[in-house]
C-alpha cells in the first residue's frame, strides 16, 4: 500500500497536527514506562525521600534524552517505517513532518537532555544517558536490528538502563542493586518484543528485517520465549533474596511472573496472532506493575503509617 505524503502546505495549514507529529516522534508511552522505572530506581536507591530536584530534574532530563533517542529511531528506520502497516503511519512515512526539521528537533532534545543532567544533576547519570540513547538510536537502530536475529536481545542492554541512571541520578554510583533492576529489564525485552515479533512476523520480512521469527521461525521463538520467561521470574525475586524488596514483593513478583508464564506456555502450545497480541500486552502491564510493586514495597511501613495514622 502506498502512503500519501503531506505537502508543505498541508503541514503549515494544520499546526495542531504538526505538533502532534513531533509529540508522537518521541514515543510518548514507551518514554512514560521508561521514566517511571527510572523514578522507582531513584526511589529505591534511598531510605527517605528523593531530594525534589534531583527527582524533577533527573526525570526530566533521562526523558529528555529517551525521547531523543526516539526521534532519531524514527529518522533512521524511516524506509523501513514505509513498508510495515504497524509503522506506516507515523510522521516521517506519511510526511507530516520532513527529515530536517526532525533531525534538528531530535538533536535538540539531546542537547537540552544533556545540560539539565550535567548541570542539575550528576555527570555519570548524563553520561550513561548519552550512551543508552546512542545505544538505542544508532547501535540498535543502524546495525544490530539489520544484522542478527539477536538484535532485540544485544540491544536490550540500552533499554534496561532507565532504573540505573534513576540510581545514580540520586546517589552518584552504580551499586548492584541498581544492576538487578536492570537485569529484570534485560530478561523482559526478548519475550516482550517477541510477541510482537511474532504477529508481525510478515512486516518485519518484507521490511528485511531479520527479527527471530522471520529467520528461525514461529516455534523456535516460541521456545526462546518460554526460557527467557523462566529466566525472568527467576530474576524477578533476587530483589527479594538481596534485602533490598520484602515478602510483599516476592509474592507480587511471583504471581505477575507466574501469569506472564502462563500467557507464554499457552501461545506456545496453541499459537495464535491474537494471543500473541494479549501477550504482548500484558508484557507491558507486567513490567509496569512490578516495578510500582517495588515501589510500595519500600515505603510500606510509612505508607501504612499514613494511611492507617488517623485512626490510632
Amino acid at each position: 500500500m502506498k502512503v500519501q505524503a503531506s505537502t508543505p502546505s498541508q503541514m503549515s495549514s494544520n499546526p495542531g497536527q504538526t505538533l502532534h507529529a513531533y509529540y508522537e516522534l518521541t514515543k510518548p508511552r514507551v518514554v512514560a514506562l521508561i521514566v517511571f522505572t527510572a523514578i522507582v530506581g531513584m526511589f529505591l536507591s534511598v531510605e527517605g525521600m528523593v531530594p525534589v530536584s534531583v527527582l524533577i530534574f533527573g526525570a526530566l532530563g533521562i526523558g529528555l534524552s529517551a525521547a531523543s533517542g526516539a526521534a532519531f529511531n524514527h529518522l533512521l528506520d524511516r524506509r523501513a517505517d514505509r513498508v510495515m502497516a504497524r509503522t506506516s503511519g507515523r510522521p516521517l512515512p506519511t510526511g507530516t513532518v520532513d527529515i530536517t526539521p526532525a533531525l534538528i528537533f531530535a538533536s535538540a532534545l539531546a542537547v537540552v537532555s544533556m545540560l539539565v543532567l550535567v548541570t542539575m544533576v550528576n555527570t555519570l547519570t548524563a553520561a550513561l544517558s548519552f550512551a543508552s540513547m546512542i545505544g538505542y538510536a544508532v547501535v540498535y537502530t543502524v546495525w544490530l536490528k539489520h544484522a542478527t536475529p539477536q538484535n532485540i536481545v544485544i540491544g536490550g542492554a540500552a533499554g534496561a538502563m532507565p532504573p540505573v541512571l534513576g540510581w545514580t541520578a540520586v546517589t552518584g554510583e552504580v551499586a548492584s542493586d541498581a544492576l538487578l533492576l536492570f537485569l529484570i529489564i534485560f530478561c523482559w525485552t526478548p519475550p516482550h518484543f517477541w510477541a510482537l515479533a511474532l504477529y508481525r512476523r510478515d512486516e518485519y520480512a518484507a521490511a528485511g528485517i531479520p527479527m527471530l521469527p522471520v529467520t528461525h521461525g514461529e516455534r523456535h521463538t516460541l521456545l526462546q520465549m518460554v526460557l527467557y520467561t523462566v529466566l525472568l521470574l527467576a530474576v524477578s525475586v533476587l530483589p527479594f533474596a538481596t534485602g533490598m524488596s520484602g515478602k510483599m514483593y516476592f509474592a507480587g513478583a511471583l504471581i505477575l511472573g507466574t501469569i506472564f508464564l502462563v500467557f507464554v506456555v499457552r501461545l506456545y502450545r496453541h499459537y495464535t496472532d491474537a494471543l500473541s497480541k494479549q501477550t504482548f500486552g500484558y508484557s507491558i502491564q507486567y513490567l509496569a506493575m512490578l516495578f510500582a510493586l517495588m515501589l510500595i514495597d519500600h515505603y510500606q511501613v510509612p505508607l501504612r503509617e499514613f494511611i492507617f495514622s488517623p485512626f490510632i
